[in-house]
């Protein structure tokens, strides 16, 4: 089974867009003009729309994916506190029964 890469948009009709530590805003132009223009720039590139988390009435995230390509994975993932020494975890040690 193929690996999967996935971007998560946070739109926000209001008049911005947010993606990866990118903000885009809007110009002069309707709100779903806006949404659309930078959804089919997504498709160009091979994302497919597959989730929407609302947030807000006028905010959501969009979850895209696409098949796995050289360089998706390129940022290594931070160290999940499950993982992280002692002297690294912050708040309190829970101990289970």
């Amino acid at each position: 089974m193929g690996q999967w890469a996935y971007k998560v948009v946070y739109i926000d009709y209001r008049g911005r867009i947010s993606c990866e530590g990118l903000e885009t805003l809007i110009g002069n132009e309707r709100r779903s003009t806006f949404a659309r223009r930078y959804m089919n720039s997504l498709g160009r590139e091979g994302w497919e729309l597959v989730s929407i988390q609302p947030l807000t009435a006028n905010s959501a995230y969009y979850i895209f994916k696409r098949p796995a390509q050289e360089g998706d994975f390129a940022e290594p993932a931070p160290q999940a506190a499950s993982e992280a020494t002692p002297s690294q975890a912050s708040g309190p040690n829970i101990e289970n029964a």
